[in-house]
């Protein structure tokens, strides 16, 4: 492809744009497997991720055994028990209906780390705000998500944990921290609108809330 002026053809524009609209955070997944090569391609946009001095502080840890998944599934349970204890009445019923994980049906789950003490990067950046290495892993879950919606595959991010829980049933370094709880595999579904939305839990805004200072 060539490029003029550093920018992309306009169709080239349209179907990223389609690729972030249908982005979707998936709890409903098909259980069939997915396919390794697809499985690392997609990984490999981790590699192409900006991170603050060049640290490259993501951690990827594999759950694959079942004691793993157990453990983590018990934890998100017990998390999600509690969040629900948490609303009043109303909000209780529609919490109660969501579907907050994929982690019974999908056959790929990751836990994704930020290496909060590497020494990669020689604390470029971070020095004043350790915390853009964490932000740096975020993106590179970005590039993540993009690349396996790409590839007709979906992930769903498990924020419903109890982190340090999770530390100790994978057994990470002590100076790890954990970024998100990952399922991964092909969606039962896609919909450019948030499922969220879909069930009245929140709407999206329509603007973004840009202050002039």
């Amino acid at each position: 492809m060539e490029l003029r002026d550093n920018s992309f053809p306009e169709d080239f524009r349209k179907q990223l744009d389609l690729l972030m609209r249908v982005r979707r955070d998936v709890r409903r997944f098909r259980t069939d497997q997915v396919d390794e090569a697809v499985l690392q391609r997609c990984l490999s946009a981790i590699q192409l991720a900006p991170s603050v001095g060049l640290s490259e502080p993501w951690r990827i840890v594999r759950v694959d055994s079942d004691a793993a998944r157990a453990a983590a599934l018990a934890n998100f349970e017990k998390a999600n028990a509690a969040a629900l204890e948490s609303y009043s009445e109303d909000k209780a019923k529609r919490y109660a209906k969501l579907k907050l994980s994929g982690m019974r049906e999908a056959p790929v789950q990751l836990a994704i780390y930020c290496d909060d003490e590497t020494t990669k990067g020689h604390k470029l950046g971070a020095q004043s705000m350790p915390e853009m290495r964490r932000y740096s892993v975020v993106t590179a879950v970005t590039l993540f998500w993009l690349a396996l919606r790409a590839e007709g595959l979906g992930l769903g991010w498990v924020s419903v944990l109890d982190p340090d829980q999770l530390n100790r049933d994978l057994d990470v370094p002590a100076g790890w921290a954990l970024i998100g709880y990952f399922c991964v595999g092909h969606p039962e579904r896609i919909s450019k609108t948030p499922e969220l939305e879909q069930l009245g839990w929140e709407e999206r805004r329509h603007s973004l809330p840009i202050e002039i200072r």
